[in-house]
């Protein structure tokens, strides 16, 4: 053994102890004995020990109370209680509270060394079982990051695909445009229109930019320790006054109700880009002559603001649903009302709502339109 094992002997009969230590330490245990209860726990504490052979039946403190104190100092001590005839139910009891084995008086060397080495060779067991209960446990971590990594691969495949798609558009259209004006291939009175063509080309590609950008800072969490009191109807109405050309020129009607005024703890930005994109999308996939409603509320009871955007817009499928918040994903009925889009805004909506510990769900019936409706945290301070 390359660490022997020590044994504390503990009986108040000095035959016994001294018998125990002369047929233990030839075979390379080290003993040490005690001749009561508080002299064996006072051993106990002051160093550690493998095994215990403890009389069931001591003056004072019996073997039970002792182990009943031992087995708090050292879970893993193996307790062997030494009883004779009188003291076997004492020894069944203590077994019944976690002693290992028994041996009864008078008893051999060999027998003594027997009952040990069984209680070794199940420790030893016991132990290899636990090893490889580990080993298992780890296997199953391994192959769970294992598949989630190679999740995450193809997840970064498709974002990859995906996102050159998406800017190799605009990025063409560019450069042909540039390359018809440069080779002297467009009249000088067909040129605005191709500029214009070009411009609007480049405006989609930084709008794709900027919105990677947000995604991925929220996807890191930066911008978090910008934190502040936020009014979200403040928000509401800076956001309004930017996409009101945008409603006017698409025809479509926005109605605001918000019967509260309630503030969260956020980054400004972050709402802001909530609200930007849930009314954005509304917009675009709202024919002429459709409404917009906005709701606005707080629900003391469970301290948040509930938020909700609908419109008479397209709508969306049911099967749709599970994926329009996948990066890039944007149905077959958007794109034949909206040629462009990043596919970017309602991601970018379900990062900034989990990032602040809310939620987000949808209501959606194709031809009939669609209700988004969010809910986050009440700041402590500075309520509705």
């Amino acid at each position: 053994m390359d660490t022997p094992v020590r044994i504390l002997v503990v009986d108040d009969e000095l035959g016994i102890r001294e018998g125990c230590k002369r047929a233990l330490t030839p075979h390379g245990f080290e003993v040490e004995v005690a001749e009561n209860g508080p002299t064996g726990l006072r051993k106990l504490r002051e160093g550690r020990f493998d095994m215990l052979l403890l009389d069931a039946m001591m003056p004072g403190m019996s073997g039970l109370e002792m182990w009943q104190q031992a087995r708090q100092l050292d879970p893993d001590l193996i307790c062997i209680i030494i009883t004779g005839y009188a003291t076997v139910e004492l020894a069944v009891q203590a077994i019944r509270e976690g002693a290992h084995d028994f041996i009864a008086k008078p008893f051999t060397s060999e027998l003594l060394l027997q009952v040990i080495n069984r209680q070794l060779e199940r420790r030893q067991l016991r132990r290899e079982a636990e090893r490889v209960q580990v080993l298992q446990e780890e296997a199953r971590e391994l192959a769970r990051a294992k598949a989630e990594l190679e999740k995450l691969e193809t997840i970064e495949g498709r974002f990859m695909l995906n996102m050159v798609h998406i800017l190799r558009a605009p990025v063409a259209v560019l450069q042909n445009s540039i390359q018809l004006i440069r080779k002297g291939y467009v009249p000088s009175e067909d040129q605005p229109a191709l500029l214009e063509r070009a411009e609007q080309r480049a405006g989609e590609l930084l709008t794709t930019l900027d919105d990677l950008l947000i995604l991925a800072y929220l996807k890191e969490g930066v911008g978090l320790t910008k934190a502040e009191t936020v009014s979200v109807a403040d928000v509401l109405e800076g956001v309004l006054a930017t996409v009101k050309g945008q409603a006017d020129q698409q025809g479509v009607t926005v109605t605001v109700e918000a019967t509260d005024r309630p503030h969260i703890a956020a980054n400004p930005d972050h709402v802001k880009a909530l609200w930007t994109h849930l009314l954005s999308n509304a917009i675009r996939y709202t024919p002429e002559g459709g409404r917009i409603t906005i709701s606005l509320q707080v629900d003391l009871e469970q301290g948040q603001v509930v938020g909700a955007v609908s419109d008479t817009g397209i709508g969306v499928a049911v099967e749709d649903i599970p994926r329009i918040f996948e990066e890039f994903y944007r149905t077959e009925e958007a794109k034949a009302m909206q040629e462009t889009g990043t596919g970017l805004g309602l991601p970018i909506v379900q990062q900034v709502v989990e990032m602040y510990g809310g939620t987000i769900e949808v209501e959606s019936a194709v031809g009939q339109g669609s209700t988004f409706r969010f809910t986050l945290p009440l700041a402590q301070q500075g309520g509705s």
